[in-house]
């Protein structure tokens, strides 16, 4: 405490006396100038002038040291700067102003004690403006900025810094939007020496800004004829300064000036899953390149549910597992137990976790999903109370050559942590579905749409614990997916490889399917099918032309893009409702139920000894017509 406190001194110590210097000069200036004007009418003799310049003069320099006025950085102040200068000097005028009335000497007529007061604080106010100013022109290099620079060297020597001479190397940067987010952008820019971008003009469609300057910057109307501004001003990248632009909006201007030839970039807050909380020049992130917004939901209602409870996340290394288990711990359970195959994952996670929530107690378990015994152990140690299965193989051309693995893997082992959280009487078992589950053309959709039947059959007999499932589409950032694959070929110079130019996705990130899924565990009553709304399905052609300009590229000129065809068991688009399904709503309107008739316990078991028999067998083949009869909703290809 002590050396911080001796610290603050030594700060609030540190005064720039050269403009100490100058303002005595100009109270000088402004005194003998007074005195010239006024000798004749005030009468004074000069011992009394002197006695009313101290006066006078004494409280404007206490109140500017008491104030802080010398310890600013002028060349950076704002407008607080300017305040605090005046109200010091408005405070010593009313101390000069009851002194009239103590000391016995002849008083200065008022008005002319009001101009001494006034013209010495307009001085001192121009001074810094001026200085400011020829800061910020001795970056821009216009002429009056080189001679306000050149003045300023002969009086404050190495005070002021050299003319910089790499302005040609820095990124010449529009700024879309002159309200005040771009205003404070263009501040920022302008006034941090080490920044590698020169803001070179505001791009606004309000009429009332266009043709005028901000912060010396000319406000250029947003026309069809964009380009002719980023040619005339040679503009090589554009910041979108538009914190309420919508979706639509956003995908326009950013069509707009990536077409004109300009990097695109967005000040703006972090997207979710950031500690930061204020605005940045950045790239676009991938949900901004997707152009949808994030989900950002009401945590209370979670954290009532989830708090002190014990929860078991299977799969806990993968991508949406870990995510949950990040999530969770936010809302204060009593225990959380990480199950994986793979133990890497769900080590890193808990010592993430521990870093960040140190009273909270985590376990690992280290089991596959396959192992009915080693599952039931887990059950009867921990006796979770929230069960919350990601484990499964969700690889589609992978799975489609090994189609035994996946049905003991997706199905068997689904099973597993169905019966077991139906036995210890679990209070809530969620499993992590997908669209592929949906009229599947795949063998691991298939499996998932099989586990979807598992569930909803448990749920229509349990009384004990509340099962549900929740289906979304692809997720963002997740093992497997498209985004990081486009990243790595755009690095390597391409080609970019796309199945099919007409296949679509539906698209969201990880932090928002989990917490989606937390949600709908909250909702289920028994038994329910939940789907998620995905948002507007994307093209994936497109995707990958994006993601190219968005290095700064052109596609198919700096990056080809190849079409490789369809994969097995891929299809162009996507579902999220079985056939002649309909959904119904929840109180969360980005939840909706499927109504889905469950089958019975005869029905399912019969599946899963058909199942059973032809995984049995060995035979690849034998387990895959097995499985596609068991899933009436199963479509071949052929």
């Amino acid at each position: 405490m002590n050396n911080s406190g001796d610290r603050n001194i030594r700060l609030k110590g540190r005064i720039k006396w050269a403009l100490v210097v100058y303002d005595l000069i100009i109270y000088a200036f402004v005194c003998l100038l007074m005195f010239v004007l006024y000798r004749n009418e005030t009468g004074l003799t000069v011992t009394e002038t002197l006695i009313q310049i101290l006066m006078a003069g004494i409280p404007v320099f206490v109140f500017r040291f008491i104030w802080d006025v010398y310890s600013q950085i002028w060349r950076y102040g704002g407008i607080q700067s300017y305040i605090r200068l005046i109200m010091a000097d408005i405070l010593a005028g009313l101390v000069y102003f009851v002194l009239r009335f103590i000391v016995p000497v002849p008083k200065i007529i008022f008005p002319r004690y009001v101009s001494l007061f006034c013209t010495n604080l307009l001085l001192a106010l121009m001074i810094r403006m001026i200085y400011r100013y020829a800061y910020k022109c001795a970056d821009t290099d216009t002429v009056p900025g080189r001679i306000l620079y050149f003045i300023f060297k002969i009086f404050a020597g190495k005070g002021v810094r050299p003319i910089r001479t790499e302005s040609a190397q820095k990124i010449r940067t529009a700024i879309v939007g002159a309200g005040t987010t771009g205003i404070n952008l263009a501040d920022e820019l302008l006034n941090n020496p080490g920044s590698i971008y020169m803001p070179v003009c505001f791009i606004d469609k309000d009429e009332g800004k266009i043709g005028r300057q901000i912060h010396g910057l000319p406000v250029l109307m947003e026309t069809d004829a964009v380009g002719e501004y980023i040619n005339a001003f040679d503009i090589q990248e554009a910041v979108l300064a538009l914190p309420d632009v919508d979706n639509e909006q956003k995908r326009r201007l950013y069509d707009l000036y990536s077409n004109a030839g300009c990097q695109v970039k967005v000040y703006d807050y972090p997207l979710i899953n950031s500690v930061e909380n204020k605005r940045q020049l950045r790239d676009f992130d991938i949900e901004e390149l997707l152009f949808r917004r994030p989900v950002r939901m009401d945590d209370s209602e979670l954290k009532a549910f989830y708090e002190g409870k014990v929860i078991l996340i299977t799969g806990a290394g993968g991508s949406i597992g870990s995510e949950m288990g990040r999530q969770l711990a936010r809302y204060s359970p009593e225990r959380i137990i990480l199950l994986d195959i793979y133990e890497n994952g769900v080590y890193d996670l808990q010592q993430e976790l521990r870093m960040s929530y140190k009273d909270l107690k985590i376990d690992i378990e280290i089991v596959s999903v396959c192992n009915e015994e080693g599952i039931d152990k887990i059950f009867d140690r921990y006796r979770p109370q929230v069960v919350l299965h990601a484990a499964a193989h969700k690889h589609v051309p992978l799975m489609e050559k090994n189609c035994i693995e996946a049905i003991e893997n997706n199905i068997f082992g689904t099973l597993n942590v169905v019966r077991s959280a139906y036995r210890h009487k679990a209070e809530r078992f969620i499993m992590i579905s997908t669209d592929k589950a949906v009229n599947p053309t795949s063998i691991m959709g298939a499996t998932k749409r099989v586990c979807e039947m598992i569930v909803q059959a448990y749920g229509a007999v349990s009384t004990g614990t509340v099962f549900s499932s929740t289906r979304f589409g692809n997720v963002l950032g997740s093992s497997g997916s498209v985004i990081p694959l486009f990243k790595r070929q755009i690095m390597h110079g391409g080609p970019v490889t796309v199945t099919d130019k007409e296949i679509i996705r539906y698209f969201m990130t990880i932090p928002e399917a989990c917490a989606l899924v937390l949600h709908s565990g909250v909702l289920a009553n028994n038994g329910e099918l939940f789907v998620l709304d995905m948002g507007e399905p994307v093209k994936i052609m497109s995707l990958a032309e994006t993601m190219i300009r968005l290095y700064g590229m052109v596609p198919g000129v700096d990056i080809k893009i190849v079409e490789t065809g369809l994969r097995p068991g891929e299809k162009l688009y996507e579902e999220l409702l079985v056939k002649d399904g309909k959904l119904g709503k929840t109180k969360n309107d980005l939840i909706f139920t499927e109504f889905d008739k469950p089958l019975s316990m005869e029905e399912i078991e019969e599946k899963l000894k058909a199942l059973k028999d032809a995984v049995d067998t060995g035979s690849e083949e034998t387990a895959r017509e097995a499985l596609i009869k068991e899933v009436p909703t199963f479509i071949r290809k052929d």
